[in-house]
C-alpha cells in the first residue's frame, strides 16, 4: 500500500511544467477515482452494457445492475476504458470526455473537479497521453486494493494535495490508527448490533473522504457478516465530498446519503436519527460567519440542535457535539438508543468558567448521563497538530453498571514512535496498545491509567467570598491634592479650600466622617451630588484593617457591609466536598461547610455573596492522572554541580596546556 501511495502521487512529476505543485491534486484525485470506478465495473462491464442498452428506465436500470453486480449502483453508457482511450490516438480527448460524461448521474465527482477543463489543459501541455497511460496501468481493483485501503489512498492523496497547498490537512485526514480505536470503542458495547441480521445506520457530520465510515463498515462486517450498515455523511468541502461519494458508490452504498453542505448552518438529514455517529470536527473552528443562523437555532431551545448553550465563536467543537447528540437514535426507540464517538482537542474538557456556554453544555451532557468514556491519545498522533487529543464516547442508553459514571482512560504513554513521521504525526497507536485500551474500557478498570468517576465529580459551585470595605479618612494635604486632580471634583467651586479648612482629624468610621464633612461643606455653601459625594470619599479614604466596616447607605442592601472589591475572592467548591452528598440539593450545606472550614478561620469578617453563586462543570483530565515527582535532594544537586565544575576545570586545563 505504501508503494501504491507513492506511485499514484509520483504522477505529479509528469504534471510539472504544465501544473504548479499545489495544483497536482486537481488532476490526480479525479483520475484516481476514474480508474477505481473502472476497476470496480470491469468484471460485469459486458452485462451492465447489455442492461443499459435494453432498459431505458433509470430506476429499473439501477436495480437490475445492482442485482447483477452484487451491489454496485453506478454504470457507464459507453464502451470506453482508459486502455481504449489511450489507444484512440487523435480521438483521445473526445473519447476521454465521452467516457467521463457516460457515467450515471450519481457520479458527479468529475463536475466538482472540473475534469473536462483539465483534460484540455493536459492536451495543450502535451502530457495527456502519458497521464492516461499511467492511470491505465494502476491496478485499483477491489481484489488488489480493498475498500479500507482505497480509503487510505484517497486520504493520503488529500493530505498530499493540501500539504503542497500549505493548507490545513487536518480537516480532512484522520489517521487510521485513531479511527480504528474510535470504532472499536464505539461498537464495544453493542451486542445487538453484532448478532443476527441487524440493520445499523452510521452518520459522520464531518465526513471528509469517508474514512471513518469505511472503517466502521468493515469492523461491523468482521464481527457480523450478516449485518447491514447504512452509511450517511455531510461534508463542507466539495473535493472531499466528491471523493467520499465516489467511494460510497464503489462500495454499493447509496450515494444520496452523502451530501454537501455546512453541518452547523443546515442539517441535511433533519428528520433522521442514527444508531452510531462518528466525527472528527476541525479543531478550533471559528463560527463567527455562521453566528446568526446558529444563534437563531439556539433560541429554539431543545427544539433545535443547540439548546444546551453556545460556546465562544472562536471554537465550535461543542456545537458539533450537540449536533451529534441531536442526531442519536432516541433511547426509547426499538433499536435501543445510540452511541457516538467524537475526536476532540482539550478545549471542550475545561474551556469556559462556571455560567459560560461551554460549561453549560458540559453540564447538560453530564447531567443527562450522555458521556460514557474519554480516552486521552498520545501527542503527535495527527498530521497537522501535535496538541493533546481525546476520544469522547457518548451513549444515551448506558448499561446499568455504567449509569451515572464516566470512565477516563489515559493512553498518552501507549504511542509507538514511527520510523518516519508524516507531517506532525510522529507516533501511532498499534494493535497491542489498542487492545490494552479496549481491555481497560470493557472491564471498567480502576488503575493508574483508568478511572471510574461519578458524573457529578465534574460539577462544582463557584462562590464569591467578600470581605468588608474598611477605610480611614482625613483631609491631609496629600489627600486634598488627589481631590484637586480628580476630574469629577477638582472644578467644584470652593471645594478644595473647604477641605483644607476642615479639621476633623483622623476618622476610622465612614459614616461619622461623611456626617461631619457634610456639615462643614454645608456651612461653606457647597452642595454635592450623590456621584460627587461617592467620588470624594473614595479619594479621601485609605484602606485600613483597623477601621470600622463600611455599610451601604441606600438601596436594597442598605445597612449591610459593603464589599471591598480588590479583596474579593472566587472559590471553587466541588460537589460532594468533604463527604457531603453529590447533589444540587446539598448546595447550601456544602457551601456552608466549606466556608466554615476553609475561609472563616483565616478571615473572620468574610461572607459568601450567594447571589453570585454559579454551578459549573469541567473535566480536568490530567489532574486525575497527576503523579507527584519529588524534587531532587540538595545532595544530588550538589553532586551534579561538582561534576559540571570538574568538567569545566578539565576543559580550562586543556586550554592552558595548548598555549
Amino acid at each position: 500500500m505504501v508503494d501504491l501511495k507513492k506511485d499514484v502521487w509520483a504522477i505529479a512529476d509528469t504534471l510539472r511544467g504544465v501544473y504548479a505543485r499545489n495544483e497536482a491534486g486537481d488532476v490526480i484525485l479525479p483520475m484516481t477515482i476514474l480508474r477505481r470506478l473502472e476497476c470496480v465495473m470491469a468484471p460485469q462491464r459486458a452485462q451492465v452494457a447489455e442492461i443499459v442498452a435494453k432498459q431505458p428506465n433509470e430506476t429499473l436500470r439501477v436495480k437490475m445492475i445492482k442485482s447483477v453486480t452484487g451491489g454496485v449502483k453506478f454504470y457507464n453508457t459507453t464502451n470506453h476504458t482508459l486502455a481504449s482511450v489511450y489507444d484512440s490516438g487523435n480521438d483521445m480527448v473526445e473519447n476521454l470526455l465521452e467516457y467521463v460524461r457516460g457515467f450515471s448521474d450519481d457520479i458527479d465527482v468529475f463536475t466538482n473537479f472540473d475534469l473536462p477543463r483539465h483534460v484540455d489543459r493536459m492536451k495543450k501541455g502535451g502530457i495527456l497521453t502519458t497521464i492516461v497511460r499511467q492511470f491505465r496501468d494502476l491496478d485499483l481493483s477491489p481484489e488488489a486494493v480493498p475498500n479500507s485501503k482505497m480509503g487510505e489512498l484517497f486520504e493520503h492523496l488529500i493530505y498530499m494535495d493540501f500539504e503542497s497547498s500549505n493548507a490545513e490537512s487536518g480537516d480532512h485526514y484522520t489517521p487510521r490508527d485513531a479511527i480504528n480505536l474510535l470504532v472499536d470503542l464505539l461498537f464495544a458495547e453493542d451486542d445487538s448490533g453484532l448478532s443476527g441480521e441487524a440493520i445499523r445506520s452510521i452518520y459522520d457530520p464531518t465526513v471528509g473522504t469517508g474514512g471513518m465510515l469505511s472503517v466502521a463498515e468493515e469492523h461491523l462486517h468482521r464481527m457480523n457478516p450478516d449485518a447491514e450498515l447504512l452509511l450517511y455523511g455531510q461534508e463542507l468541502r466539495s473535493e472531499s465530498y466528491a471523493l467520499c461519494r465516489s467511494d460510497m458508490l464503489a462500495k454499493g452504498q447509496n450515494p444520496q446519503n452523502i451530501v454537501l453542505g455546512n453541518t452547523l448552518t443546515k442539517d441535511k438529514f433533519p428528520d433522521q436519527r442514527f444508531n452510531y455517529i462518528l466525527s472528527n470536527p476541525p479543531y478550533g473552528v471559528d463560527w463567527k460567519n455562521d453566528a446568526d443562523i446558529v444563534e437563531q437555532e439556539h433560541k429554539k431551545g431543545f427544539g433545535g440542535r443547540f439548546g444546551a448553550g453556545l460556546p465562544p465563536t472562536s471554537d465550535g467543537a461543542l456545537l458539533f457535539v450537540q449536533h451529534a447528540i441531536a442526531k442519536m437514535n432516541p433511547a426509547d426507540s426499538e433499536d435501543g438508543g445510540a452511541r457516538a464517538g467524537i475526536v476532540l482537542n482539550g478545549s471542550p474538557l475545561f474551556s469556559g468558567g462556571a455560567g459560560s456556554g461551554s460549561s453549560a453544555i458540559r453540564g447538560w451532557l453530564l447531567e443527562n448521563d450522555l458521556v460514557e468514556a474519554i480516552v486521552a491519545l498520545p501527542n503527535d498522533m495527527f498530521y497537522n497538530t501535535g496538541i493533546a487529543t481525546y476520544l469522547w464516547i457518548f451513549d444515551n442508553a448506558k448499561r446499568p453498571e455504567r449509569m451515572g459514571k464516566v470512565q477516563l482512560v489515559d493512553a498518552t504513554a501507549l504511542g509507538v514512535k514511527m520510523r518516519k513521521s508524516v507531517g506532525s504525526k510522529r507516533v501511532e497507536i498499534g494493535e497491542v496498545a489498542r487492545e490494552r485500551v479496549l481491555h481497560q474500557y470493557a472491564n471498567m478498570e480502576c488503575s493508574d491509567t483508568s478511572k471510574i468517576l461519578d458524573n457529578l465529580d465534574f460539577a462544582f459551585w463557584q462562590i464569591t467570598v467578600e470581605r468588608p470595605l474598611r477605610l480611614n479618612f482625613e483631609t491631609t494635604p496629600e489627600r486634598v491634592a488627589l481631590v484637586a486632580e480628580n476630574k469629577a471634583l477638582g472644578n467644584i467651586d470652593g471645594l478644595i479650600n473647604a477641605l483644607k479648612s476642615f479639621n476633623g482629624g483622623h476618622y476610622l468610621n465612614r459614616e461619622d466622617f461623611l456626617n461631619d464633612l457634610g456639615k462643614h461643606l454645608g456651612s461653606c455653601s457647597i452642595s454635592l451630588t450623590s456621584a460627587q459625594r461617592k467620588a470624594l470619599w473614595q479619594t479621601l479614604g485609605e484602606r485600613d484593617e483597623s477601621a470600622d466596616k463600611c455599610h451601604f447607605q441606600t438601596g436594597k442592601n442598605k445597612g449591610e457591609p459593603e464589599p471591598d472589591i480588590p479583596l474579593r475572592d472566587i472559590e471553587t467548591v466541588p460537589f460532594g466536598w468533604d463527604g457531603n452528598p453529590k447533589s444540587h440539593d446539598a448546595k447550601d450545606a456544602t457551601i456552608k461547610a466549606y466556608f466554615s472550614k476553609e475561609v472563616k478561620p483565616h478571615f473572620d469578617d468574610a461572607w459568601v455573596d450567594h447571589t453570585k453563586t454559579k454551578v459549573g462543570y469541567e473535566i480536568p483530565f490530567t489532574r486525575h492522572f497527576y503523579k507527584y515527582v519529588p524534587p531532587r535532594t540538595l545532595s544530588e544537586i550538589d553532586a551534579d554541580l561538582d561534576l559540571s565544575l570538574q568538567e569545566i576545570l578539565g576543559l580550562l586545563h586543556k586550554v592552558e596546556e595548548s598555549k
